[in-house]
């Protein structure tokens, strides 16, 4: 038996069964990357170690870039897209200044949570539209 296509096929088998345990299609294009190794060590027996590692590693980062640019980039979007960013879902929306917005500072209710604004000054009691966002200070301007 010949311990170098035992393990890359061990190797090859962990790393998909690492990714049905966790998904995230990450795992598997290591494992094809093995897979093909293991393959490429089967049929050309005497290929040096190095030259093993070195193959993987080749095919692991040309597997994990194709993914990238290929498959990732054609995933259906959501009809929410900006569910978990927060900020860039306020975007657009009229809200009453609950401070006023004094050096181009001020505070915002939206819904139950206080938000930081900047803009122009601004007395308190005064719609204004957010335009943007800048980490958690949301751009308004007047409404």
């Amino acid at each position: 038996m010949r311990w170098d296509v035992f393990g890359w096929a061990a190797l090859a088998l962990l790393l998909f069964a690492a990714e049905a345990m966790a998904p995230g299609a990450f795992m598997l294009w290591l494992g094809l990357a093995s897979a093909v190794v293991f393959l490429g060590v089967l049929l050309v027996p005497g290929i040096p170690l190095l030259a093993q590692v070195a193959a993987f590693v080749v095919l692991s980062f040309v597997s994990i870039q194709a993914y990238r640019r290929w498959f990732r980039g054609r995933e259906p979007q959501g009809d929410k897209p900006t569910l978990n960013r927060r900020t860039a879902a306020l975007v657009g929306q009229v809200a009453v200044l609950r401070e006023p917005i004094v050096d181009g500072r001020g505070r915002v209710q939206i819904a139950d949570a206080y938000w930081d604004v900047r803009g122009a000054d601004l007395p308190a009691g005064a719609r204004v539209r957010i335009a943007g966002a800048d980490g958690m200070v949301l751009e308004v301007e007047a409404a």
